[in-house]
């Protein structure tokens, strides 16, 4: 199922239905500031799994990553310190993935490398869903074979057509971009670039 939504003014009904999707355990497909991504309630096991098994992750070796509306309730899921909680509220809202320790909240698949990725990015579409869900959402970018066309992880009708029988809904929020975004290992205690994606990070 195809749905649009807008950067505001949607319809309550359409936002609700989102909502009713992640919280019976549903997988979906949404756009960010980087790439489309697909994703599933934070804190539900079954669809975190379901989506691994879609883009082939192996959560023992891959990290996982998590969509949060703000930064108000990070600590609720990873441990942060004061100089990594000042970095983020300096490039948040932004196309940046930080890698912190994770905490006792999220699910034990989060749990097996003992760390998670922490996304706010500055897409509206996606951080109200999160806020009217009250739950981080689990995300990853959407896989895209070798020499295949960058049309099918941009284009919201050809995303449908690939992906829309292995996940309950799709997300129509425009033509999606084709940079991931940068990834900040912060569990080292310095700060460290691992993937310089989309954004340049303000230090």
């Amino acid at each position: 199922m195809l749905l649009k939504l807008y950067e505001k003014n949607n319809n309550p009904k359409d936002l609700a239905e989102v909502v009713r999707v992640l919280e019976e355990g549903g997988v979906i497909i949404y756009p960010t500031d980087t790439m489309y991504a697909i994703g599933c309630h934070g804190l539900k096991e079954r669809a975190i799994e379901r989506i691994c098994k879609l883009k082939g992750i192996d959560p023992r070796k891959n990290n996982l990553s998590i969509i949060c509306y703000d930064l108000s309730n990070i600590s609720e899921y990873a441990k942060v310190d004061n100089t990594t909680f000042k970095l983020m509220k300096r490039n948040l809202p932004g196309p940046f993935t930080f890698i912190l320790s994770t905490s006792n909240r999220l699910p034990k698949i989060f749990r097996n490398r003992k760390e998670v990725g922490i996304r706010v990015p500055d897409n509206p579409i996606i951080r109200e869903i999160c806020r009217l869900l009250d739950a981080p959402i689990m995300t990853t970018t959407l896989p895209l074979e070798e020499g295949e066309d960058m049309e099918y992880v941009t284009t919201p009708e050809l995303i449908e057509e690939k992906f829309g029988r292995d996940v309950e809904l799709v997300i129509d929020g425009g033509i999606g971009g084709t940079e991931p975004s940068t990834v900040v290992n912060c569990t080292e205690g310095e700060a460290e670039i691992v993937r310089q994606g989309k954004g340049i990070l303000s230090e």
